[in-house]
């Protein structure tokens, strides 16, 4: 599951792609759950609680912060800088969405409907880490934590769960009101 680490010029080359993202609607991509430190199943269909965040994963017991139950990455960011769709939960997100997660779009409060379940953007910032550049390399978390990068999340996204239901592999994550 290894590859070689891109630069932070081929990284930057794939910024049109990823500014490309859908707006209003994106289609899940994967559904990662984290069951263990360094475990990842990687699942076609979930549950999303109110209470438990993503059903199975151990976010309630590594850092049960109510505003960073589900974390979001970019389809497209995370493909340009895993390489290869089996390095994507390398990453450690539990939700890849092709979906433009700028605050423009997204601003904090907007809810997703995804599958029978909804979910709402957080202030919490999700940044690049440790791990991450381990993973995908010294450039890639400079990429994702750079001011650009951090304009377009490309690290991604904090979300909690307002409403518990199912989700699937190709659901469609739809907005549904914009904050308050």
């Amino acid at each position: 599951m290894s590859a070689p680490h891109l630069t932070l010029d081929e990284l930057k080359a794939g910024l049109p792609h990823i500014e490309r993202s859908p707006k209003d609607a994106g289609v899940l991509r994967l559904i990662v759950r984290r069951p263990r430190v360094g475990a990842r199943d990687v699942l076609s269909e979930a549950e999303l609680d109110v209470t438990a965040g993503l059903v199975g994963d151990t976010w309630s017991r590594r850092s049960p912060h109510p505003e960073m139950q589900i974390n979001i990455m970019n389809a497209r960011a995370i493909a340009l800088v895993a390489q290869s769709d089996d390095r994507w939960p390398l990453a450690g997100d539990q939700l890849y969405v092709d979906l433009d997660l700028i605050d423009e779009n997204l601003p904090v409060g907007t809810r997703l409907a995804l599958g029978s379940a909804v979910i709402e953007v957080t202030a919490e910032p999700h940044t690049g880490c440790r791990k991450f550049s381990e993973r995908f390399g010294v450039d890639a978390t400079r990429f994702v934590n750079s001011k650009e990068g951090r304009r377009l999340h490309l690290r991604g996204i904090n979300a909690k769960v307002v409403q518990s239901g199912t989700i699937r592999v190709g659901d469609v994550a739809s907005k549904l009101e914009a904050p308050r």
